[in-house]
């Protein structure tokens, strides 16, 4: 059995692309969750659901994480049930007829591609710091709202209670 995972990082993301690239499979699990956690889920739900024979397939590797650590823990765990990973986005290796070479060559493909994935997750967060502080140099970040006033009683309440030794 194929089954489907679809991952966008938030619920205004958009996963028709994904859906339509994944209308082949029997049976589809998706989350509107960032890839830089694996406390998703549809991503558990998957995991618990997959048997031995089936197919996980995803359109892009970094659709199951962001880290090579959780992308291999994720891998082990599909490939411990007795499952196998397709991803539709690195090159068939269906015209190698020997199945070793041919796990062997897949293995270090997706090594590269985890490389990769995890490399683009730390670029964004390294944009994304860029931009604050250019933002914050011409006087336009303020950053987000707080979320207790400095004379909130219940800031107050915890503060006397730490003190306290509470």
């Amino acid at each position: 059995m194929k089954i489907g995972y679809a991952r966008v990082s938030s619920k205004e993301q958009n996963l028709d692309r994904q859906l339509e690239a994944l209308s082949h499979v029997s049976k589809l699990f998706s989350d509107k969750i960032s890839g830089k956690t694996t406390e998703r889920p549809k991503l558990k739900a998957m995991l618990e659901y997959i048997r031995e024979g089936d197919i996980v397939v995803v359109t892009e590797l970094d659709r199951l994480g962001r880290s090579s650590k959780d992308l291999t823990t994720i891998m082990n765990e599909i490939q411990q049930k007795g499952a196998t990973l397709e991803v539709l986005n690195l090159p068939s290796m269906n015209g190698i007829e020997d199945e070793n070479l041919r796990r062997l060559i897949n293995n270090l493909v997706i090594e590269l591609y985890k490389y990769q994935s995890e490399s683009e997750r730390k670029r964004i967060r390294e944009r994304q710091a860029q931009g604050i502080a250019l933002a914050k140099q011409k006087g336009r970040f303020k950053g987000g709202t707080r979320k207790y006033q400095e004379n909130d009683p219940r800031l107050q309440l915890a503060f006397k209670l730490f003190l306290e030794g509470a």
